[in-house]
């Protein structure tokens, strides 16, 4: 995903009420900026670091910018727009990056399904029949290891359920870790945070859900998913 215009570096200060974060610009201004990230944030950001932020460069938004990319901790650089990752991972299947998604003739995108009022993230059509795709952001890192979720994640527990059942049916069923972090090279299930979802996770890998993990390229110019990372089943 080409960025246009690219992204815009500053220091990130804080992040506070859940939906706000203040940078520091070159000039010693201080601006208060929207974070769309409904998670912690846990261990992908740290105080006085650089981070890098969009402009939607419309006036009446009450923060017309957004914080896009920010530096952890170790120094890797980790995507905390969540509302990126459908994006990037439908770029990814349109352009054959994703190999183990390719061979379908349609691609739609919040569609209706399931028992409990849920929307796939990508539903994709063909001849050989649907797969359902439900897209994870992990940006939580234990040194190379990516974890999701970063807070208990109900909804996400809700969607694996949903997965779990189109399995069942016959359904090809996918979740997809899209991976905005570019030191963190396998994912799993975040166990102690959520024991609930990591226990569902298992139960849906018996009913056959599959697993897909793609990192991403992180810079001001451009994000987009480049290679796989393993996923780890629990033992």
């Amino acid at each position: 995903m080409k960025l246009s215009p690219a992204l815009i570096e500053g220091k990130l200060l804080r992040r506070y009420k859940r939906f706000l974060a203040d940078v520091a610009l070159p000039d010693g201004e201080i601006m208060t900026i929207h974070c769309p990230n409904t998670g912690s944030m846990k261990n992908c950001w740290e105080e006085n670091t650089p981070c890098w932020y969009s402009d939607s460069g419309n006036p009446k938004r009450k923060y017309r910018h957004t914080l896009e990319i920010t530096t952890t901790p170790e120094g890797a650089k980790a995507g905390v727009n969540t509302g990126r990752a459908n994006h990037l991972v439908e770029e990814a299947i349109s352009t054959g990056v994703v190999v183990e998604l390719q061979g379908y003739d349609a691609l739609r995108r919040e569609v209706k399904y399931g028992e409990e009022n849920s929307r796939i993230d990508i539903l994709l059509e063909g001849d050989a029949g649907a797969c359902y795709v439900e897209v994870k952001n992990v940006t939580l890192a234990e040194g190379a290891r990516g974890m999701f979720p970063d807070a208990v994640s109900t909804r996400g527990t809700k969607h694996l359920r949903e997965l779990e059942k189109l399995a069942q049916s016959g359904v090809r069923a996918v979740l997809f870790y899209c991976v905005q972090h570019d030191q963190i090279a396998t994912v799993e299930a975040a166990a102690d945070i959520d024991p609930a979802y990591a226990e569902a996770l298992a139960q849906a890998l018996k009913s056959g859900v599959e697993v897909i993990a793609y990192r991403a390229k992180l810079d001001a110019e451009e994000i987009c998913l480049i290679e796989s990372v393993p996923f780890l089943p629990a033992q």
